[in-house]
């Protein structure tokens, strides 16, 4: 009983420190919550919270604030993430629907996201691994030079100039083109790049009726595009938010904004969360870039149909509405999965 009662006054000083930010003394817990016991108690209590490191008392004042390990336990024992209010789904809806280019889709994201959490908002953009090939197209752009667009399921979209030996432009060439369009389409589409490579490579080998400069072009189009995953973007947006919160920042900001600019190491933080349909808390010191040890990262996979292709979350100071932020991450996460599947 005392252990349940004991995270009981954790939740209580979480949720004040959060409101107020400033440290919560057992007075304060008296007057806004109903813990029915005794000041004594409640004392007793936080003694034993602060002895098991789960809050400190940042000067010699009463109160106390949580600690990484204390934000962690509370984040734990969350029974369930808090609902979202019906004007904060219909903000959700009304904002993103209509976009269709993918950028579009990803700015309006990471701004929505922002808005919602008042804190930096971030997305990864599809990974061209984890993505199907929905369509290619050939594009004639001049007797000896070919576009190749490649369509992922996703939305997003890789374009490459490709030379040919054959006039394309010309009655014969087009409906040449024609028919390699068709052979490329049934050999690579609803396959993940890779595989698509693979297919594509076979029909190279095997295909007498297509011209070996073009498929050889697709193929070196789609090798180039894989190659470029490690180039893959990131989306941002929200950063003036931490502006508010300099506060909560042990020393200044600029290890936290020179991380940021960097997006070798969003991406990495990035590619190793959450699944989709779940949330990841990354608290404090759980982070592993020091810039960012003083921050909380929650984000939430997202994707089209079945397939995981990106992640989305937001990232603030620890000092962090946990269950209103998670609920916010995962309702963004789950609509631009909706979008990518549509």
């Amino acid at each position: 009983m005392s252990d349940e009662r004991r995270m009981d006054v954790l939740s209580a000083i979480v949720e004040d420190y959060v409101q107020t930010s400033e440290p919560v003394g057992s007075k304060a817990l008296l007057d806004r919550h109903r813990l029915n016991v005794s000041a004594a108690t409640v004392r007793n209590d936080m003694a034993a919270l602060e002895d098991a490191g789960l809050i400190i008392a940042p000067h010699t004042s009463a109160g106390r604030i949580p600690t990484d390990a204390g934000y962690r336990l509370f984040v734990d024992r969350l029974q369930a993430i808090r609902p979202m209010s019906k004007g904060e789904r219909a903000a959700i809806t009304d904002y993103l629907e209509g976009a269709d280019e993918l950028d579009v889709v990803l700015d309006r994201t990471v701004r929505l996201l922002s808005t919602l959490t008042r804190q930096v908002a971030v997305v990864q953009y599809p990974s061209l691994t984890r993505s199907t090939v929905k369509h290619i197209e050939l594009v004639p752009m001049s007797d000896s030079r070919l576009m190749v667009v490649v369509i992922m399921g996703t939305g997003r979209v890789e374009q490459r100039v490709v030379p040919t030996g054959v006039d394309y432009t010309d009655g014969a060439g087009m409906v040449a083109l024609s028919r390699a369009r068709s052979r490329i389409n049934d050999a690579t589409r609803d396959r993940r790049l890779a595989e698509a490579l693979g297919a594509l490579g076979t029909l190279h080998e095997e295909d007498t009726e297509t011209e070996d400069a073009l498929t050889a072009g697709v193929l070196a189009a789609l090798e180039e595009a894989l190659a470029d995953e490690r180039e893959t973007k990131v989306a941002l947006a929200g950063t003036a938010n931490l502006a508010r919160s300099q506060g909560d920042f042990p020393m200044t900001l600029e290890p936290v904004l020179d991380a940021l600019e960097q997006h070798v190491v969003l991406l990495k933080l990035l590619t190793v969360e959450a699944d989709q349909d779940e949330v990841s808390v990354r608290i404090g010191s759980e982070n592993p870039v020091s810039g960012l040890q003083s921050t909380s990262f929650i984000t939430s996979g997202y994707g089209s149909g079945d397939e995981q292709v990106g992640t989305v979350g937001v990232l603030g100071p620890t000092r962090m509405d946990y269950p209103g932020t998670m609920a916010q991450v995962r309702a963004v996460a789950t609509y631009l999965s909706r979008i990518m599947g549509a």
